[in-house]
């Protein structure tokens, strides 16, 4: 009896391998063209079903995206920016007919295997298993750039490959697949050379597609909750005397939530700093800062402790962390029930918390993978920088969390202001918590406004003022509401609005940099777009 093990496997992709597909993709397309991590969590979060991998003896040599697209989407004229959002891939549609190729590619060192065959068979038994009319894609035309004077109209070209007066061994083996030729894209891919930036519309017809097909199309609704339900904590600072009375308040409010069965608590940006009371004299702003610092370790094992003794997701505020010999960096620490501990660093230091805490930005933005779907965490300032928001939810958070410390009303009304529009332009859910009370011998701690929210989009599905649950000003309290993940979903794909789908591809994108190393941070080069060129 054989006991060894398939060398050459295709399989789904999963979150864990992001970083091994970037590397794919840098290989095959050069590190200015690849896929970032960012793109890939976002393929995967926003269609699990479509996106797969060939592992060969542990290794990934290849990569599959896919999406479901109406039929109107995949026939119209399109580039390959716009028909991928970007390189992060779309939700299923509402209408999907079609099953869309955006992307496979191929180590080369692992091409003989006929692994871009493999993956091929693998889209063909998607597009069959949900029952769709068929494949669409766009391929290369690589032998049109050689042949420009004799063919100046692309349409030209493609006519004489179809009638074998030229060559191209790229058309002609997706012809030889069974993809029908549909026509021309223009500028599909512009820094395409060879293909003179063009692409061929191909189609693969499902033989055994019903007419009439009753199977729904695979939303995100099959492998997200209808609805979560979240907490929000108004946290007030106070004198204590040892950090156990610290501990004693934080972990009543997540009995609170946890007795509420809330799936997230939310505590505040910078509520550890309540622990500075403690000290004997006063201590000044970068000394305090410092200090405080040290506690990093025992506020995370409590908090890990907490999350799973109360079996309860906490979005952790933030505290201020040391990071390498000298700098801090001011850090959010989620905390899920799972026991995992994750991080999202504040890129954007306020002017007084560079000039009073000589705190530094932080890098990277990345969602977070829960058992209610993926989020993701801002802290206070970074709200008000729409790009961090739109580069989660392009990764497929539906909700962002905001911890946030303002010291009165003009500045919790810009973070307020500007979360609300971040849940309007995005179509997710925006959760907000703030510290009251006041610090008296804490320097730039001493006096705090806050009115906790919890926000939604502007449509008919919710909250007539946008507004599922709201604190009243400056007192210690709790806000818990029920986000419906459902309505969120139709509302993207059938609101009045439908901010997330209308999207300009064609003249704007958001791309993240690179700069600095941390581990919440993106390891790979901005893509430049071109990563879809082999369909």
């Amino acid at each position: 009896m054989s006991t060894s093990k398939a060398k050459l496997i295709i399989r789904p992709a999963a979150l864990t391998d992001a970083p091994a597909i970037t590397r794919l993709s840098a290989k095959v397309y050069g590190p200015t063209e690849a896929f970032t991590r960012a793109e890939i969590r976002g393929q995967i979060n926003n269609f699990p079903d479509g996106q797969f991998v060939a592992e060969y003896q542990g290794k990934v040599v290849g990569h599959c995206a896919t999406m479901i697209v109406s039929s109107d989407l995949a026939f119209k004229p399109h580039t390959w920016e716009e028909i991928s959002a970007g390189g992060y891939g779309r939700p299923p549609a509402a209408d999907g007919d079609v099953l869309y190729g955006f992307e496979i590619c191929v180590d080369p060192e692992f091409r003989r295997l006929r692994i871009g065959q493999r993956l091929y068979r693998k889209r063909r038994e998607l597009c069959q298993d949900f029952e769709l009319k068929g494949i669409a894609f766009a391929g290369r035309m690589p032998g049109y750039q050689r042949r420009r004077r004799r063919f100046p109209d692309p349409h030209d070209y493609l006519e004489a490959v179809k009638a074998k007066k030229v060559r191209d061994q790229v058309i002609e083996f997706q012809m030889s697949e069974g993809y029908e030729p549909r026509g021309i894209l223009p500028g599909y891919l512009p820094n395409d050379r060879e293909s003179g930036g063009n692409a061929v519309l191909m189609f693969w017809t499902n033989p055994i597609a019903p007419q009439e097909t009753g199977k729904a199309v695979p939303g995100l609704q099959e492998w997200l909750p209808s609805s979560v339900r979240v907490a929000t904590v108004q946290f007030q600072m106070r004198k204590i005397d040892t950090i156990d009375q610290f501990e004693d308040q934080v972990e009543y409010w997540i009995d609170v939530a946890a007795d509420y069965e809330a799936d997230f608590v939310v505590f505040p940006e910078l509520f550890t700093l309540e622990l500075l009371s403690m000290a004997e004299t006063k201590l000044e702003p970068v000394e305090a800062i410092r200090w405080i610092s040290e506690y990093t370790e025992r506020f995370t094992e409590f908090m890990e402790r907490m999350a799973v003794s109360y079996n309860i997701n906490i979005i952790g505020g933030s505290h201020p962390t040391r990071v390498g010999r000298d700098e801090i960096r001011n850090i959010s620490y989620i905390f899920l029930r799972d026991g995992s501990t994750h991080t999202q660093e504040k890129l954007h230091p306020t002017p007084s918390e560079r000039r009073w805490w000589n705190i530094r930005g932080g890098y990277g933005a990345s969602v977070i993978n829960t058992d209610c779907g993926p989020i993701g965490v801002m802290i206070c300032y970074d709200s008000e920088f729409p790009e961090m928001a739109r580069h989660l939810v392009n990764q497929g958070a539906l909700l962002l969390f905001v911890p946030f410390c303002t010291d009165e009303r003009r500045g919790y009304l810009r973070v307020r202001y500007c979360c609300q529009a971040r849940a309007v332009e995005n179509q997710c859910y925006v959760v907000t918590s703030g510290v009251v009370g006041n610090l008296p011998n804490v320097e730039n701690m001493d006096i705090h406004y806050a009115e906790s929210a919890i926000l939604t989009p502007s449509d008919f599905p919710f909250a007539r003022d946008g507004v599922a649950a709201d604190t009243a000003a400056n007192t210690e309290t709790i806000a818990i509401a029920d986000l419906s993940i459902d309505a969120l979903l139709t509302a993207r794909q059938s609101g009045a609005v439908q901010n997330l789908r209308d999207r300009r591809f064609d003249l704007y994108r958001v791309d993240w940099r690179q700069v600095g190393s941390t581990p919440s941070t993106d390891t790979t080069p901005p893509t430049g777009g071109g990563s879809g060129a082999h369909g």
